[in-house]
């Protein structure tokens, strides 16, 4: 496999799909990279499906500095290959909240090592590592994960905390993670209903 001829392809079909309306859109509300195509989501998707599912090949896409190669990235990596070592580095090298709620829903929610690193990342100070971890968590609530009383009370203390941060995506995740937990049952409800309260009164 040509990993630089299937880079080219890939650029080519990205610039034919290029909205250069919505790629200055995302550039003025401060989503910037080298390259923005501006293309959307299903565009990607669709581009995705001509291409082959491979480890080398996702990684070469993280690597470049452009929007949707990195989109792509997410969505063709493989994950069982996708190590826990690996997804550490690209939380580490994460540019924005948009790529963040993308790759977590096409690949950080299939990993294996989901359940851990969610728990590892909502621990991290690091802004990035956090958000990752609370959209990670969020996606296998919704995936209705069974966690035991104390993991309960490691996700609960871990969303509190992050529903007084300063960063907007931070506070909004925790949000959604919290919501999420409240639909899995009615204890789940009152308990989530006292810490949004708790929030709101501080």
């Amino acid at each position: 496999m040509d990993i630089q001829q299937i880079l080219r392809d890939i650029k080519k079909e990205l610039r034919t799909s290029m909205n250069g309306v919505a790629s200055a859109r995302m550039r003025e509300s401060g989503i910037n990279y080298k390259l923005n195509f501006g293309v959307e989501l299903p565009r990607l998707q669709q581009i995705a499906t001509e291409f082959p599912s491979d480890h080398d090949l996702a990684q070469a896409l993280w690597k470049e500095n452009a929007r949707e190669c990195k989109i792509l990235a997410g969505i063709l990596q493989p994950e069982a290959t996708f190590y826990p070592e690996i997804a550490d580095i690209w939380v580490e090298t994460m540019p924005t909240a948009e790529l963040a709620q993308l790759t977590t829903m096409h690949l950080f929610c299939r990993m294996p090592s989901a359940a851990q690193k969610a728990f590892e990342w909502m621990a991290d100070e690091r802004e990035m590592f956090l958000l990752c971890g609370l959209l990670l968590i969020t996606r296998l609530l919704m995936q209705d994960i069974a966690m035991n009383e104390r993991a309960e009370n490691e996700f609960l203390d871990q969303a509190e905390c992050a529903l007084n941060h300063s960063n907007l995506h931070i506070k909004r995740a925790a949000i959604s993670a919290i919501q999420k937990f409240m639909n899995q049952s009615e204890t789940n409800w009152n308990k989530g209903e006292i810490i949004l309260s708790r929030s709101l009164n501080s």
